[in-house]
């Protein structure tokens, strides 16, 4: 039994179903909590705007429902979830994180452009591309990482240029990410991987 406020809304937590991690919090009500169960992604309502908020739904950095349970008197509830993007409009992993280094943060940056471009799909968009062509999106991995690996070995050769290997990494990473959201993986799946891993 879920207890409402007087202005009907009910406190929610979100955290991530695979981590652990607390994400973020906002509100729901009736409406929205209807919403979300019946269609799998979490949705709030916004306070100030008067109207249900799907998150993601224009930046494409969705929560994916795995599970939602209230408290003990029933006034808060916890939600579950697994996200597709950063939950933070700052482009953090949370809402509770400190910033992150200002290098670190170009690739949440990235991040949060690649899946806001998988999911509207903006016409002449190079990501819209590799979005509706996932033989294209590997194809330029595979053709990225071999750039890279003659980048280094002209370097280490002494014909090389250290600034073409930069930026030979940052088009594979680039290409990587796009893969991965055409796949609908999320970069936050790869990092519990490596988690996983250590």
């Amino acid at each position: 039994m879920i207890t409402f406020n007087a202005d009907g809304l009910v406190p929610t937590i979100v955290q991530d179903a695979d981590t652990g991690q607390v994400l973020m919090m906002a509100w729901m009500n009736e409406e929205s909590l209807k919403a979300t169960r019946s269609s799998g992604l979490v949705t709030f309502w916004s306070r100030s705007r008067k109207e249900l908020w799907e998150k993601g739904a224009t930046s494409g950095n969705r929560l994916q429902l795995a599970e939602m349970k209230s408290d003990c008197d029933g006034d808060t509830l916890l939600v579950l979830a697994r996200p597709t993007g950063p939950a933070c409009h700052n482009g953090t992993t949370s809402c509770f994180d400190e910033s992150p280094p200002p290098e670190f943060s170009e690739f949440g940056r990235l991040w949060a452009t690649i899946t806001n471009r998988m999911g509207t799909r903006p016409e002449g968009s190079y990501t819209t591309t590799l979005a509706d062509n996932h033989d294209l999106a590997a194809r330029k991995v595979l053709e990225e990482a071999g750039e890279v690996a003659f980048a280094s070995k002209d370097l280490d050769a002494g014909s090389g240029d250290r600034q073409r290997l930069i930026e030979e990494m940052a088009d594979l990473v680039y290409h990587m990410l796009a893969l991965a959201a055409a796949q609908e993986i999320s970069v936050y799946e790869i990092g519990s991987e490596l988690k996983r891993r250590s």
